[in-house]
């Protein structure tokens, strides 16, 4: 009886020492962990086998786990948001070096929360379901205050349900909503397969463009104010088919094909009879099958040669469903000015050495000084990609 009752009291305490994960709808008190100097992170990592552009170098600027989306305030703290993961970290320069001394936890226990905005001093932060906002976030980095849900009507399949999201030049939260399997028609709901936009409070939700299988990553043109948006193609139909897709849209109400047309002139042997890929906005640039375009921003800075000016950088991710590896790199993309695709091509490759990638691109993020940041959810890191000339 004496050992029932001690296990029964050893339990207790180390139930008292170990707390459950929080839950969704909570935080819990941030922890930190300051960076290493960047000539020791920079060893920790085979950067020399990344290829660039002469001139151009790549450094380490924080280790972030997972990380996926990133977004950044108007004071120099980026946000990084996680998707295998459960947490949003705050990743601060302090001495602005060019390399993150403070990386901080300011959210667990979400449901995949990838995707991050910030607007108004306040987070905006895209679990599968549901918008929250964190306000005067960074007042509050070691204890922020309690998440205000925005919006919580979106669809809760995992599959394609991780989000990415940013404000539009109108103002209004952009959040696409993918399709939640490989290939499908879901009449059902009309949401699925959309990017959708709402107000900053969640109210006036609508669907901004149709036929979108799964975007990952947009970005509003500087000029035009137009958005450009990466679309993954679906799987099982070959190393080559389809291609990924880089859209425009330039007005409320367009459709991109999914799931009848692929790659704007390929019909989908089941979903595209008696259809006609004519009927549906083609891409403006086929990215290539399986190489899993996600992040992508025009180059607004000044550091980088003139030739990048507006050009959009796009993260490949990199493939699973090809016999052999593609994708694993940064490309660029040059738009004339009647919105036609004059060049694209590789920018950064290298996180992939034959079949095993140590790397992959997830995201990139043009910062003040003219620099380009880039996430990768598999070495958890977030690189910076700089012009020395």
């Amino acid at each position: 009886m004496k050992r029932m009752i001690f296990f029964g009291f050893a339990i207790l305490l180390f139930a008292a020492c170990n707390p459950n994960k929080p839950s969704e709808n909570q935080t819990e008190e941030a922890s930190k962990t300051v960076s290493l100097p960047t000539e020791i992170l920079n060893k920790k990592y085979p950067l020399e086998k990344i290829k660039l552009p002469k001139g151009f170098k790549i450094d380490v600027y924080a280790e972030v786990d997972n990380a996926r989306s990133m977004c950044l305030s108007p004071n120099g703290t980026l946000f990084v948001g996680n998707r295998k993961g459960d947490k949003v970290y705050a990743v601060q320069d302090i001495d602005k070096n060019n390399v993150a001394e403070k990386v901080t936890v300011i959210a667990s226990g979400l449901n995949m929360p990838c995707g991050v905005a910030f607007k108004d001093g306040s987070l905006y932060v895209a679990e599968i379901s549901r918008i929250l906002r964190f306000d005067d976030i960074e007042k509050t980095l070691d204890k922020p205050n309690k998440a205000v849900v925005v919006y919580d009507k979106f669809p809760k399949d995992e599959h394609h349900g991780w989000k990415f999201i940013a404000f539009g030049e109108d103002g209004k939260l952009y959040v696409p909503v993918g399709a939640p399997c490989n290939v499908c028609e879901r009449k059902d709901n009309p949401v699925y397969s959309t990017i959708t936009r709402m107000n900053p409070d969640g109210s006036g939700f609508e669907i901004f463009a149709k036929g979108v299988r799964n975007s990952v990553g947009f970005a509003f043109h500087p000029e035009t104010k137009d958005l450009w948006f990466t679309d993954n193609g679906r799987d099982m139909l070959g190393d080559t088919l389809p291609s990924d897709e880089l859209n425009h849209a330039p007005k409320a109400g367009l459709h991109f094909g999914f799931p009848y047309c692929h790659q704007g002139d390929l019909l989908d042997s089941e979903f595209g009879k008696n259809k006609k890929c004519s009927d549906f906005v083609a891409p403006a640039q086929k990215l290539g099958a399986h190489v899993a375009a996600l992040g992508m921003r025009f180059y607004t800075g000044s550091q980088f040669p003139e030739v990048y000016k507006n050009q959009i950088f796009i993260a490949q991710h990199g493939s699973w469903n090809s016999s052999v590896k593609v994708g694993y790199r940064l490309m660029t993309t040059s738009v004339d000015k009647n919105n036609k695709v004059t060049d694209y091509q590789v920018f950064a490759e290298g996180w992939v050495q034959g079949d095993e990638a140590w790397g992959r691109p997830v995201d990139v993020l043009v910062m003040p000084d003219g620099a380009m940041l880039v996430s990768d959810d598999h070495a958890n890191v977030v690189y910076r990609i700089s012009y020395t000339k």
